[in-house]
């Protein structure tokens, strides 16, 4: 007897992909990314909220939304960047759980403000896992479904829900547990691993300046717009085995997050990036506020606030912390 939910995808929308959290980890040092979510933190609400484990895996949507129709009964919640989702064309509200019908068709407006929105089933969707996950990484055509963003006709499964699903209807998360979403972002770095290639005026002129995200922006990096760099000696005096421009350098490992200086264009190398390259990284993104770039747009502007290590890993706890404490709402008479 088949269990879990099926659904069909209807239109594909912009870019629609399975992922799940915290990804394919421990194949950074062969080149594979960890892919999985960009907004880390609303996929995770989205799953507790269904009543799944917080890192089963689900769709994550960025700008336009896709049109699925459920041949199940089952129950979902959209979280992240409000797509105006709607249930037969009825407005359905974000961070609650609903209950869909078999034959109901969910769609999707534009995203106003935020990226990417998440699709959270109950039970969780069902591929299989490539290298102990289910994310797709699509440039190596690996995970996910068929290691692809969706398109129409695919129709996918999830596995059977934890909770029953008249036990789920109606939750919704504490207002007080929703993060806010803006055109304006304060993104926290860690100054490092090459910031001694930079003049302190560059540093200080990095942390001034609101930097605009450009539409040369995706999985695999967000581009920035905004000054030109001096450089300090150290990087216009270095063995030529480096490179000839100041931003050249040996290739080295890059972590998640950093901010890498290709030329004169800060790139912040996120979840589909390369594992490895020859450009300064002269600060990081901290972990703990990757969601933020995640969820920020071409156009959006991003201002960073320098912090110390142990400010770092405080708001990486706050946010795990938020997370396992998130109260999840039961509706009235539920």
């Amino acid at each position: 007897m088949r269990e879990g939910t099926l659904f069909k995808i209807l239109e594909s929308g912009l870019e629609t992909s399975v992922q799940d959290y915290p990804g394919r980890i421990g194949y950074w040092a062969w080149g594979v990314p960890p892919s999985g979510p960009m907004d880390s933190f609303s996929f995770r609400l989205g799953n507790l909220i269904v009543g799944n484990e917080e890192g089963a895996a689900g769709l994550e949507i960025q700008f336009i939304g896709p049109q699925i129709e459920f041949l199940d009964d089952t129950v979902l919640a959209i979280c992240g960047a409000d797509n105006g989702p709607r249930l037969n064309g009825e407005l359905i509200p974000l961070w609650t759980a609903v209950r869909v019908e078999t034959g109901d068709v969910l769609s999707f407006e534009f995203a106003k403000v935020g990226s990417r929105s998440y699709i959270a089933i109950a039970g969780g969707i069902d591929v299989p896992p490539v290298m102990g996950s289910r994310a797709t990484f699509a440039k190596a055509q690996i995970g996910g479904y068929q290691g692809r963003p969706l398109k129409k006709g695919d129709i996918l499964r999830t596995f059977k829900p934890r909770v029953p699903l008249d036990k789920l209807s109606g939750r919704k998360l504490s207002p007080d547990f929703i993060p806010q979403f803006s055109h304006r972002w304060e993104v926290e770095i860690m100054l490092g691993p090459h910031e001694d290639w930079l003049t302190p005026a560059d540093i200080e002129q990095f942390l001034s300046t609101q930097w605009r995200v450009s539409s040369k922006s995706n999985r695999i990096g967000y581009r920035l717009e905004g000054p030109e760099f001096q450089f300090s000696d150290k990087a216009h005096r270095k063995p030529p085995e480096n490179g000839s421009h100041p931003s050249n350098i040996m290739d080295y490992g890059y972590p998640i997050g950093s901010v890498s200086l290709c030329g004169q264009t800060p790139i912040i190398l996120l979840l589909d990036g390369p594992s490895l390259g020859g450009y300064i990284t002269p600060l990081t993104v901290i972990s703990g506020s990757l969601w933020k770039v995640g969820q920020s747009r071409p156009g959006d502007l991003l201002q960073f606030k320098q912090v110390s290590l142990e400010q770092a890993i405080k708001i990486q706890e706050d946010l795990a912390r938020k997370i396992f404490n998130s109260l999840i709402q039961e509706a009235p008479g539920a």
